[in-house]
C-alpha cells in the first residue's frame, strides 16, 4: 500500500449527510475508493463481501453501533487487520478510552476538518506500514 489514495474506505454513519461530508473530505484527500454503510449491521455485512483497507465509523448508530462494530471486526480474523477510525459528536472521555481499548486505530470529534481527517488517515497508515 504505497499511499492512502490507493486505500477503499467504508465510511459507516446513520446519517447521510455525515458520509456524504466524510467522503467529500476523502476526496478531497484524493481518495476516490469509497463505500458507504448505515449502521454497523450493514457495514460488517459489506466488510465480509468486499475488501476494504479502512473503516471510518460514527459511534452512535441503530441496530449495531461503532463500538459494536468495532468488536465485531477485531474479533473476526480476516478482518481485524483493519484500521478502524471512530467518528463522533460526544468527547466523552470513557469513549476514548473504550475506543482505545476495543481496538481503534484512532478517534475524531465531529465536526472536523480535512485537515484532522488527512492527519489521522496518515499517522495510522505510517503506523500499521511500521508494524508490518
Amino acid at each position: 500500500m504505497s499511499s492512502t489514495t490507493d486505500l477503499k474506505f467504508l465510511i459507516v454513519d446513520d446519517f447521510s449527510t455525515m458520509r456524504r461530508i466524510v467522503r467529500g473530505l476523502l476526496k478531497e484527500m484524493g481518495c476516490n475508493n469509497a463505500d458507504e454503510a448505515e449502521d454497523g449491521a450493514i457495514a460488517l455485512q459489506m466488510l465480509k463481501a468486499q475488501k476494504f483497507d479502512f473503516v471510518v465509523s460514527d459511534i452512535n448508530m441503530p441496530n449495531m453501533n461503532g463500538f459494536e462494530l468495532l468488536k465485531a471486526v477485531k474479533a473476526d480474523d480476516s478482518l481485524k487487520h483493519l484500521p478502524v477510525l471512530m467518528v463522533t459528536a460526544e468527547a466523552r472521555k470513557e469513549d476514548i478510552v473504550l475506543a482505545a481499548q476495543s481496538g481503534a486505530a484512532g478517534y475524531i470529534v465531529k465536526p472536523f476538518t480535512k485537515a484532522t481527517l488527512e492527519e489521522k488517515v496518515q499517522k495510522i497508515m505510517q503506523k500499521l506500514a511500521a508494524t508490518a
